[in-house]
């Protein structure tokens, strides 16, 4: 490397989610992803630091950091570096809360954008847990450099599983898709206010469930059956507390990256929004709402789409100052809050990689990916399914809810995924 190499590094501009995400960071609610990766026994300290280090170079765009500029410069760009800036593994003292504080710092806490790579593995035991900064990089991103460590650490093959593929669409009985609802100018669906603990912080709260089951021809898919428990159990919370039924919109990540080492690192997928009407979600006919829900999840997924639609791609144009466009932006933040989807259902799926560590720290038996919570949404639901059972995260502001709550939407939304299951369809 050349002196000149040394001292400019090379510059990459924001993508679009990276530019919003950057408007409107909030000083006291961090825009965090943490997973969470319990291995049955616990690795070498020296050796996962070395491993993870390799892994960071093997996927270079993750080393990266906020370069600075002026006030008028037209774009944000990351800076990438050829090694980290801080030391990115650390091993807190094993004390009985150790795992708890640590959850605590994922959703408090974010690595700064200023240092590359804005990510942090602590090491508790036998629980890998990293905290991401979203405004960088999502967690399917990180997901496949942690494989990378896996692999390094452990000497194991962890290549990507192949995707299951997916029945046929279905039709109703005309032979016609369902319409999709279209819930026009009307307010969306808010999750209701419960017992919150009058802070800012998020909090979450981890659950162990089977999977779902369903008939081997169905035309639905696991992440239909987890879209309609989701819209189920808000609707019945929110009846709880009574708020009038409105429609519901429920936020969807999409994300079309392949899996392997060529995959592109950073924040790389694409929201899309699945509506409902109030009155579909107190029908007792749940096959029928599996079916109408498999048909717009297919449909939206298959649109071509900006990663956050149209109009966030003209709102990042490099037309004004970045100090305009983030006053503009989070203004039309605030305005257009009652239009908010009304959660985000973030489903990993099977989790592609075995990130097998090999003898002594062995492969996964559990992977929990939690997303940011931040109002007026104010609930997130990540899911995803390791070694046959789902592991699923409720995250929430906590001006909106509080711990007793998440219990309860956590037990609303076993009781409806049970429902969904083949030998209840």
């Amino acid at each position: 490397m050349t002196a000149l190499q040394h001292e400019h590094p090379r510059r990459v501009p924001f993508t679009v989610v990276d530019e919003v995400t950057r408007h409107c960071l909030h000083p006291r609610v961090p825009e965090t992803v943490h997973i969470e990766v319990h291995l049955p026994g616990r690795p070498d300290p020296a050796r996962l630091r070395a491993a993870f280090n390799e892994a960071l170079r093997r996927h270079p765009r993750i080393l990266m950091r906020e370069a600075p500029g002026p006030w008028y410069r037209r774009r944000y760009e990351w800076e990438l570096t050829h090694h980290p800036d801080t030391e990115v593994v650390t091993f807190p003292p094993p004390t009985p809360h150790a795992l708890t504080e640590a959850r605590t710092r994922a959703l408090s806490h974010a690595p700064p954008l200023t240092l590359s790579p804005p990510v942090r593995l602590e090491v508790i035991d036998h629980v890998l847990l990293l905290t991401i900064n979203h405004t960088a990089l999502d967690g399917p991103a990180c997901l496949r450099v942690l494989a990378t460590a896996a692999e390094i650490y452990g000497g194991q093959d962890n290549s990507p599983t192949t995707a299951p593929t997916r029945a046929p669409a279905p039709t109703t009985p005309q032979g016609r898709p369902d319409p999709t609802p279209r819930p026009g100018f009307a307010p969306v669906a808010r999750v209701a206010q419960g017992r919150p603990t009058s802070t800012t912080a998020n909090g979450m709260l981890t659950a162990d469930l089977p999977l779902p089951t369903r008939p081997r021809d169905a035309p639905y898919t696991v992440n239909d059956q987890l879209m309609v428990a989701t819209a189920r159990m808000i609707a019945t919370w929110n009846r709880e507390h009574g708020t009038p039924p409105r429609p519901m919109r429920i936020t969807m990540p999409v994300d079309d990256r392949s899996r392997g080492l060529d995959m592109p690192i950073g924040n790389g997928t694409r929201l899309v929004e699945v509506p409902y009407a109030p009155e579909e979600l107190t029908h007792p006919d749940i096959p029928a709402l599996l079916r109408r829900t498999a048909l717009r999840t297919r449909t939206l997924k298959a649109l071509p789409r900006p990663q956050l639609g149209h109009g966030a791609a003209l709102l990042t144009a490099p037309v004004l100052p970045v100090s305009l466009r983030a006053a503009f932006t989070r203004a039309l933040r605030r305005t257009a809050a009652p239009w908010t989807s009304t959660t985000l259902l973030s489903n990993i799926g099977r989790v592609p990689y075995p990130l097998d560590f090999g003898e002594g720290a062995g492969r996964a038996t559990a992977v929990w990916f939690s997303a940011p919570a931040r109002m007026p949404r104010g609930l997130t639901v990540t899911t995803a399914s390791t070694a046959g059972r789902l592991h699923l995260a409720l995250r929430w502001s906590g001006v909106l809810l509080g711990a007793a709550d998440g219990e309860r939407l956590r037990d609303l939304f076993a009781e409806y995924l049970d429902a969904t299951s083949g030998e209840n369809t």
